[in-house]
């Protein structure tokens, strides 16, 4: 008869026997949560404006002129577009919304131009709003005062700096002090003559849009002379000019009157007498027997001298320093005009 264990260790030896009961499975760990999209962020713009067509320091304008805004944007961003207000004394009187149009190393450019009919302090505001591509940036424009066309002796200001700044860019002797004086005048006379307009030391709109568009600048008509001096008699004007044609200075003058006209043709000084003479003459320049270039105290809008070539007496000392022995004179009459006998009489 079998043994019979004791009932301790018999429950100890089934549960030995018996097959391992499996280990439970590891809970699966949580799903990473996906990651937000990121939106680029928008980049940062800016502006810059440029006047163009004003003059000066402050910029100066003439009523009824236009001037033109140039905005540089970057970076350029193809579409976008960007709103300009024009402000005259605070107050704004336009506004206007322009594209843009690459302009290389990742910039834009707009043009815009702007005419005031009254005078003014004028400002251009340009703002780029928010879009996708780009954040909101702005910039401002110097301020330009817009002043009268109409100037004459004794005026000062921005109208005369920018008739004197306009003058003096076509080379007309002239101060730039913005005062409207004796020397502005004379200027002024010898654009008009060369110009073709009523001559009278004053200004207008029409003279303003001429000398815009670069009207009444000098011809040169002996470029092969080098440097020489030029007496156009049809327009009563006196111009120096250096090598290859480039005009120096323009002068008014007076030539001869029909009774004792200037000899034309090609010359060259011979003699140079400084200060006045006993004809009044003042820092004479020869260029052939009794005729010279001189200053005289009077030299009126016409032909009006003995066969010389008047000058103001203030543009006497700089042309008398310019011109030397030797240097050429070119005298002509567009019309016919003057004369090709020399007069041993001419005088001042």
């Amino acid at each position: 008869m079998p043994r019979r264990l004791p009932l301790p260790f018999a429950i100890l030896l089934g549960s030995a026997l018996l097959p391992a009961a499996p280990a439970p499975a590891a809970a699966p760990a949580p799903a990473a949560a996906p990651a937000p999209a990121t939106t680029p962020a928008a980049a940062t713009g800016r502006i810059r404006l440029v006047v163009e067509h004003a003059v000066g320091s402050p910029p100066a304008a003439i009523i009824g002129m236009q001037i033109v805004v140039r905005g540089i944007v970057a970076p350029y961003v193809a579409g976008e577009r960007v709103k300009v207000s024009f402000y005259r004394d605070g107050r704004k009187v336009q506004v206007r919304t322009v594209g843009l149009t690459p302009i290389g190393k990742g910039a834009g450019q707009f043009h815009l131009g702007f005419s005031s009919a009254r005078a003014g302090l004028l400002q251009a505001r340009a703002v780029h709003y928010a879009t996708p591509a780009q954040a909101q940036f702005s910039g401002r424009s110097q301020t330009v005062r817009f002043a009268s066309p109409n100037v004459s002796s004794g005026a000062r200001g921005p109208a005369v700096r920018v008739l004197q700044s306009e003058l003096n860019a076509l080379h007309y002797v002239v101060p730039l002090d913005g005062l409207f004086d004796e020397a502005t005048a004379r200027a002024v006379i010898a654009y008009r003559k060369v110009a073709g307009l009523e001559l009278v030391p004053s200004t207008n709109t029409q003279l303003f849009r001429l000398l815009a568009r670069g009207a009444g600048s000098f011809h040169v008509r002996f470029r092969g002379d080098g440097r020489h001096v030029e007496a156009d008699l049809s327009r009563q004007v006196l111009a120096e000019i250096e090598p290859r044609g480039r005009v120096l200075a323009i002068f008014t003058m007076s030539s001869g009157k029909p009774s004792t006209p200037t000899v034309v043709g090609h010359f060259r000084v011979y003699s140079k007498t400084p200060g006045v003479n006993a004809e009044g003459m003042v820092d004479s320049n020869y260029f052939i027997a009794g005729y010279a270039i001189h200053g005289y105290p009077e030299v009126p809008n016409y032909a009006a001298s003995h066969g010389c070539l008047r000058v103001p007496i203030p543009n006497a000392a700089s042309i008398f320093s310019w011109v030397r022995i030797g240097t050429a004179v070119d005298v002509y009459h567009e019309a016919g005009g003057g004369s090709h006998r020399i007069n041993v009489h001419a005088g001042p």
